[in-house]
């Protein structure tokens, strides 16, 4: 929409790049072109705007097919307005010069014009065609064959319309024959994939079969190898025994030709000091032979002299001795009562041992 301001019973029309203005004034054509800019007069002025740049136009429509089938068309035509003069003439694209709004409505009436004329080349094809046609194959020719009936519609170019191009999106048929259709696919697709579950369980038992197998070969060669291993683990201990009795069977000999040895130097030795000791032994008892022969002389002697002494002594001196030697070897007496009739007695005693020394 153009953009028109207002000045002191003037106006002013500024339009867009996209957009072609035609300004008559008094039946006489003043400005033509896209983007302009000018100043006017409401009273006096007849304006059109016509767009020229490329217009998507979406339509939806409903076919029958040969097999009397409905189906949901869903295409997109892209049109322009080649020639804006022709277009400007043929259809209403003229604005209010106060607020550049148009006057009619131009674009419906093109929707209306190319969507009847995709329409009707449409129902043309698909009325030959039938619906599993029209569903593998229906998209291609009905774009085609729009694009061509559009191309060769003899209005088009007097309207000053050129098309762009031509999109089909889809062809649908109704839901429930949709769900009919999609029954045999679904029930096919399902076994496909029963089939694709099945193989892959046939290839998963066959590999783990494969598995089981592997592994079995690996325990038999393990188990052949554990028995090499014991095998040779034998084999090492009875020669590590044969080399552990060889072995000690030298350091027995070792330890017994030591030992012979240590025994012939000790008996050695234990003669020499037993010789050593009988030696010592024979001096020792010749030793204290000779003492107690000095010993023996030595008494005899002090006995001789002792019995010499006591016989040249006389009788008295030896009882005075002998009380002596008594008193001697006597206990202490710390007091001793002598009753008179005692003391009688031992004087009396004393008495006649003195007569019968001095008879003696």
């Amino acid at each position: 929409m153009a953009d028109i301001t207002r000045r002191f019973g003037w106006r002013h029309l500024r339009g867009a790049p996209t957009a072609h203005i035609r300004h008559h004034r008094s039946g006489r054509l003043v400005h033509d072109g896209p983007g302009l800019s000018f100043w006017y007069r409401s009273l006096t002025a007849a304006l059109s705007e016509v767009p020229v740049d490329d217009r998507e136009l979406a339509m939806t429509f409903h076919a029958r097919t040969s097999n009397f089938q409905d189906v949901a068309v869903q295409a997109t035509v892209t049109y322009r307005v080649s020639d804006p003069a022709i277009a400007a003439a043929r259809l209403d694209f003229s604005i209010d010069p106060d607020t550049g709004v148009w006057r009619g409505a131009p674009l419906e009436q093109l929707s209306t014009l190319l969507t009847e004329t995709a329409q009707q080349h449409a129902l043309d094809v698909l009325a030959r065609t039938s619906l599993s046609s029209a569903l593998v194959d229906g998209v291609a020719a009905v774009r085609e064959r729009v694009a061509s009936g559009l191309a060769a519609e003899p209005r088009l170019p007097a309207t000053g319309i050129e098309i762009v191009a031509v999109r089909v999106v889809a062809l649908r048929p109704e839901p429930e024959v949709e769900r009919a259709l999609r029954t045999p696919a679904r029930e096919q697709i399902q076994q496909e994939a029963d089939r694709a579950t099945y193989e892959r369980r046939a290839v998963a038992v066959e590999r783990e079969r494969a598995i089981a197998e592997n592994e079995l070969a690996s325990q038999i060669e393990l188990a052949r190898r554990e028995e090499q291993l014991v095998e040779q683990r034998g084999t090492n201990a009875r020669r590590e025994a044969e080399e552990r009795a060889a072995a000690d069977a030298v350091k027995a000999g070792a330890e017994a030709a030591r030992t012979l040895r240590l025994t012939e130097a000790e008996a050695a030795r234990t003669v020499q000091l037993a010789e050593a000791e009988a030696d010592r032994q024979v001096k020792l008892a010749e030793a204290e032979a000779a003492a107690a022969r000095a010993v023996g002389a030595a008494r005899a002697e002090a006995q001789s002299a002792w019995l010499r002494v006591h016989g040249e002594v006389d009788a008295a001196t030896l009882h005075a001795l002998t009380g002596t030697r008594l008193a001697e070897n006597l206990p202490r007496i710390e007091s001793v009562t002598v009753s008179p009739d005692v003391l009688t007695g031992l004087l009396a005693k004393l008495g006649g041992a003195g007569g019968s020394g001095e008879t003696a």
